[in-house]
């Protein structure tokens, strides 16, 4: 099976990283452990960022606040939705309480904006201290994406970009488009020996990483979080968005003040996985 998980990779990236997980599990005996770190093992927690989803005015500042009240000093904002008025006016109304120093500010895109108008809205979110902007092109337009980098005002991170390209583009993408940073989803890529494909790539040409969670059940974050842990990237990640779920997984997982980590109290319920119910 390990011989030959990666010849579903291309076209079934989750179900190969679904695979990879399963059979790293079951080498390691089954009780959840991915990777042996100090994660698992010890319950050490990673920094994560606080993950700001797109909506009405009041639903983000609602989000905002008690993403701050939950102790983070990363928060990451969807934009190009609301119209970006109204998404600098946010933006701007966090930093006039919060100084770099005190918060970290990222932004995603998704691609929403042309060329053009992703160049002007930069500069104005360099005027905002913004640490860095995912995606803010859409993908597959390797060229015009660096040229952006090349004149970009803040840090540009690459996200949908990587989705659906090989091994043999990895290192070709990196250097005919220099980001400052690539977005790492396992989930999409196809697993971790895609990520680390990535990850020794990018390190080779001093591009910048983190991981991001991508809407996977409990056991999934579970993998991602000690993969992570495995890389030792200082970086606040991207991890927790199984939150988003009403009917997760119960798990050990938990956040606290920024941080996600295996709670000592926590307990896996895998009830939901008895297919004969």
């Amino acid at each position: 099976l390990w011989i030959h998980k990666n010849e579903i990779c291309e076209y079934l990236p989750s179900l190969n990283f679904a695979l990879e997980t399963a059979l790293l599990d079951l080498k390691q005996g089954g009780g959840k452990m991915i990777f042996e770190n100090d994660f698992f093992c010890k319950n050490t927690g990673i920094d994560i960022n606080g993950l700001i989803w797109m909506g009405d005015r009041s639903f983000m500042q609602a989000q905002i606040d008690q993403k701050l009240k939950d102790g983070y000093d990363t928060l990451k904002m969807k934009i190009g939705a609301i119209g970006v008025k109204t998404e600098l006016t946010i933006l701007a109304g966090i930093r006039e309480k919060y100084s770099e120093n005190e918060l970290t500010l990222r932004v995603d895109a998704n691609g929403a904006f042309e060329f053009d108008e992703a160049l002007e809205l930069l500069e104005k979110l360099k005027m905002l201290g913004i640490h860095s902007i995912e995606q803010p092109i859409k993908a597959g337009n390797w060229k015009k994406m660096a040229e952006l980098c090349k004149q970009a005002a803040i840090p540009v991170a690459l996200d949908e970009e990587l989705i659906g390209v090989n091994k043999d583009q990895q290192e070709e993408l990196l250097s005919q488009i220099k980001p400052h940073y690539i977005i790492l989803k396992p989930t999409l890529l196809g697993g971790f020996e895609i990520c680390d494909s990535w990850i020794d790539k990018a390190e080779k040409l001093n591009i910048g990483w983190w991981m991001t969670s991508a809407l996977e059940s409990n056991i999934g974050l579970n993998a991602i979080c000690q993969y992570t842990y495995e890389k030792y990237n200082s970086l606040p990640q991207g991890l927790g968005t199984g939150q988003l779920y009403h009917n997760n997984i119960q798990s050990p997982l938990e956040i606290n003040n920024g941080k996600i980590s295996l709670s000592d109290n926590g307990t896996w319920d895998l009830s939901q996985l008895n297919f004969n119910n």
